[in-house]
């Protein structure tokens, strides 16, 4: 292509991914802020009960990283369908991975329950934090499984093109778990509150009623097929194997290493992990521009790869990672700036807000390279790659991130663990752009 051709088709190419992106992104911002908000309302009740949820997350990440592994596969084949004109085919695969899913995540769901006493000893949690986490544990699995199934129905929406409908009920859930949260952790009047068990079934409520408003859109929308789906099942199964396996085991990565970086973390100090459990939530929200990306680039991605438009895969890689390295930056500079309000806002905790401001300081202006991993990896579930998306995974977490931040711990306790994970960042940022460089269609 000349490249006037290409700088004057660019005004119009970031305009169309904008309007793909953009609900996607207010979705994120508010699904991941209440997260935050619950972390905030139970940092109210102690350290304790924060750090006890803190040890929770590795294995939610856990959850998360499969449903997206599904949710990466689902919308890669439903595009590259659509993209080939087999509408028929994209319907079948609709049922298919709605249910398969569902299915999946529950089993998961009920393993970590069974398993819970084991995993969480090995994380650190003390007696005090087990008898928290307890409670908490089985009502945050239930969670997780509603979420995962209305993922599943995000990823349906967004492999057709219809982004604004998951960003509509991102929000709606959002606003319903905020309303819920301060009556069911603290209560009201003379009814008590539940503690931190309360957070948990405030995300239940919200999540459900996100999937009693999708369940009847997706069948008017007739985006899921009735007949043929054992064949299909059997035609799909090797194609769905081949990019969901490769792209679970790639966002398994994360939550391993979040528990290993637990693990280092909580040699530190409850106070230390408490600290670390706001800043990983504050890390998914500071990241919603390209977590929305992730989401709406690849099916697109797809669509250019059923009809083999490589011309157009390259422009969208160049302005997606433009955007991504040039928001992180601005955003994490102006939050290092303001790193004492923020970790003030988030905790009253002294000791916290000290150990929250620093790891502030480090981490967020080091996302704008790990954003640009996250987009080359979910680009290559979308184009064919997907055993180059987990190698890179593999890369970024295990020689990247996790030896920085073990390093950076043994030499400068929480101020070196802060360095290190943001020099892991860097890295593994640079590693996957260099790599994408490489592999890229010529």
């Amino acid at each position: 292509m000349p490249v006037s051709a290409a700088t004057s088709s660019s005004p119009s190419l970031a305009v169309q991914l904008w309007r793909q992106t953009w609900p996607m992104a207010i979705g994120v911002l508010a699904l991941l802020g209440f997260q935050l908000v619950d972390s905030a309302f139970i940092a109210r009740l102690g350290t304790a009960p924060l750090a006890a949820q803190s040890y929770t997350f590795p294995l939610t990440f856990l959850i998360i990283g499969i449903q997206v592994g599904l949710g990466i596969a689902i919308a890669a084949l439903i595009s590259r369908a659509l993209g080939a004109g087999e509408a028929r085919r994209a319907r079948r695969l609709g049922s298919l991975v709605l249910g398969l899913g569902g299915l999946v995540i529950g089993l998961l769901a009920i393993a970590l329950w069974l398993a819970q006493q084991a995993i969480f000893s090995r994380l650190g949690a003390g007696p005090e934090s087990l008898a928290l986490i307890r409670d908490y544990w089985g009502p945050q699995l239930l969670a997780a499984w509603l979420g995962a199934v209305l993922y599943f129905g995000y990823s349906l929406c967004r492999a057709h093109g219809d982004t604004r409908l998951p960003g509509k009920l991102m929000v709606i859930t959002s606003l319903i778990n905020l309303l819920l949260d301060p009556l069911l952790i603290f209560g009201l009047g003379p009814w008590a509150g539940l503690g931190l068990p309360g957070a948990a079934w405030a995300t239940v409520i919200a999540f459900g009623s996100g999937g009693l408003i999708l369940w009847p859109r997706l069948r008017r929308a007739d985006w899921l097929g009735r007949s043929g789906l054992l064949l299909e099942a059997r035609r799909s199964a090797l194609p769905f194997a081949g990019i969901a396996g490769p792209a679970m085991v790639s966002q398994l990565m994360p939550p391993l290493a979040a528990m290993l970086a637990i693990s280092v973390v909580s040699q530190l100090g409850e106070t230390a992990v408490a600290a670390w459990g706001l800043a990983s939530r504050l890390e998914t929200l500071s990241l919603m521009l390209v977590l929305a990306l992730t989401m709406s680039l690849p099916p697109w991605l797809g669509r250019c790869y059923g009809a083999g438009d490589w011309a157009q895969i390259r422009r969208l890689m160049r302005l997606a990672a433009k955007a991504v390295v040039a928001w992180q930056l601005l955003l994490g500079l102006v939050m290092a700036a303001a790193a004492p309000w923020v970790a003030q806002g988030l905790s009253g905790n002294p000791e916290i807000r000290d150990d929250l401001a620093l790891l502030i300081r480090f981490l967020l202006p080091s996302y704008a390279l790990l954003g640009l991993c996250m987009i080359v990896v979910s680009a290559g579930n979308a184009l064919g790659w997907p055993l180059r998306a987990m190698l890179m995974s593999a890369a970024r977490l295990f020689i990247c991130y996790l030896p920085c931040l073990w390093l950076g711990m043994l030499a400068g306790g929480l101020t070196g663990l802060a360095m290190g994970a943001a020099l892991g960042n860097l890295l593994a940022g640079a590693l996957a752009w260099q790599l994408y460089r490489i592999t890229r269609p010529v």
